[in-house]
């Protein structure tokens, strides 16, 4: 398309002023790098899978020692005398769960939360992917939308001096300047308007990014038009479904409340822990001689080992257990209602975004016939009320519509690309390499 007058001023505005610009896959990897919210996923990560090393560690022998020390006095003492008398205790104690039902359901639920947790950082990953690219893109969007607001505004500006000199000479009434004037003067706010608005998207590219950014390169003139592959919405509903991280995410917190549920009825059933304990007891007088202060199964002065096995049965804990797996059961109830609406959020996103793809391709081809007949149109009026056969009010009228067509026809391209992405997102099968596709249509 062979672009004019606003079109031309477009052209020029997007041409880089000096040095390299900025692509997308620049703007990605200083996200990577530095995104916060990623990060926060990141840790939160490895901080559930560590719930799986907490829990094994209870199944798995636990050693410890002690040291005791106690001194006796007066009436309290083995001393006939009744001097003071001290003894020493020294012991390891190791413990082994033999049988704990609810320590390997807690395992087992420790291990769904990590796998949760997983899958809850591989949404936010493929969702920082999307994230730059409409940070990004919006600031392109702004863009366009200053550079239209400044050619609208310069549009108008002339209008209203070729009113003006035309007033002068009384070939046109004072109707038609005050009208142009009205448009320029709308014209200008608009164009402060635009400016903070393309400020505010850099603003937010850059919490994006963390790093302020420079000129940015623009998506090229010819972009592919193709419809979503395959051709099919169900196909990405059932793909979606199936492999979206943030249902596979929902998924793995449903098995993890079932085996919270395992875990607290196991509160119910007997558990089994053996012991070992060797050790050995000293006791001595004040002035240093050895006494013996007490019978110890451990002796005294000599190392002893005692063995056993415990059996322990819960009878009545107050009703805390029951209470425990009826909280454990509302917790499961409500995971498979959060499993249900994701499912139904990502049916509806999926469906949405293959719809405004479709939808996309002709929007991006009708926006693109509504710049050329708006520039055809403007040309004509202008030509129209130079031998006066159009009003002024026509002209600004036609100024107008090309600019809203020139806008249009910018946020419909933007948005094609976006939808393509998201799509890709709603179905779990968004990648870098979708990113370095976008990337390439980018000049």
């Amino acid at each position: 398309m062979r672009l004019k007058l606003l079109t031309l001023a477009l052209t020029l505005a997007v041409l880089p002023l000096s040095g390299r610009s900025e692509d997308l896959l620049d703007a990605y990897r200083e996200a990577r790098a530095n995104n916060p919210t990623l990060a926060q996923s990141d840790a939160q990560r490895l901080s559930t899978a560590e719930g799986i090393t907490q829990s094994r560690a209870l199944l798995l022998p636990q050693l410890s020692a002690g040291l005791t020390f106690s001194q006796a006095s007066g009436a309290d003492s083995r001393d006939s005398a009744g001097g003071h008398s001290r003894s020493r205790q020294l012991s390891a104690t190791l413990n082994q769960s033999i049988l704990d039902l609810s320590k390997w359901a807690n395992l087992s639920a420790a291990r769904s939360q990590s796998e949760s947790q997983d899958q809850t950082y591989q949404a936010a990953l493929q969702a920082l992917y999307v994230e730059v690219t409409q940070a990004y893109f919006l600031v392109l969007t702004s863009e366009d939308a200053l550079t239209f607001a400044k050619a609208n505004e310069d549009a108008y500006r002339q209008a209203y001096e070729q009113a003006d000199q035309r007033f002068k000479v009384g070939l046109s009434a004072v109707t038609d300047v005050y009208q142009a004037k009205s448009y320029y003067e709308n014209a200008k706010a608009q164009t402060i308007a635009a400016q903070n608005t393309l400020n505010d998207a850099r603003e937010g590219l850059t919490q994006v990014t963390g790093k302020q950014t420079g000129e940015l390169k623009k998506l090229r003139e010819e972009l592919p038009m193709d419809p979503p592959t395959p051709n099919d919405p169900n196909t990405w509903v059932q793909e979606a479904l199936k492999n979206n991280p943030n249902i596979l995410a929902q998924q793995y917190n449903v098995e993890a409340a079932e085996h919270t549920i395992s875990a607290a009825r196991a509160g119910h059933l007997p558990t089994i822990s053996a012991t070992v304990q060797r050790g050995k007891t000293t006791g001595w007088l004040e002035n240093g001689n050895v006494n013996p202060l007490s019978s110890s199964a451990l002796g005294n002065g000599r190392y002893g080992t005692t063995a056993g096995v415990t059996l322990s049965v819960p009878i009545f804990s107050g009703g805390a257990t029951q209470s425990h797996v009826r909280q454990s059961i509302y917790q499961r109830d409500s995971a498979q209602d959060g499993l249900e609406i994701q499912r139904r959020q990502v049916t509806r996103n999926t469906l949405n975004y293959y719809r405004s793809v479709v939808a996309g391709i002709a929007q991006v081809q009708a926006a693109k016939a509504s710049v050329d007949s708006g520039q055809k149109a403007l040309e004509a009026t202008r030509a129209g009320f130079d031998v006066g056969t159009q009003t002024m009010l026509n002209v600004l009228n036609a100024i107008q519509t090309l600019t809203q067509s020139e806008s249009t026809y910018s946020q419909t391209r933007h948005a094609f690309i976006l939808d393509k992405l998201q799509l890709k997102q709603s179905s779990g099968a968004i990648d870098l390499k979708d990113v370095e596709e976008v990337n390439a249509l980018l000049q």
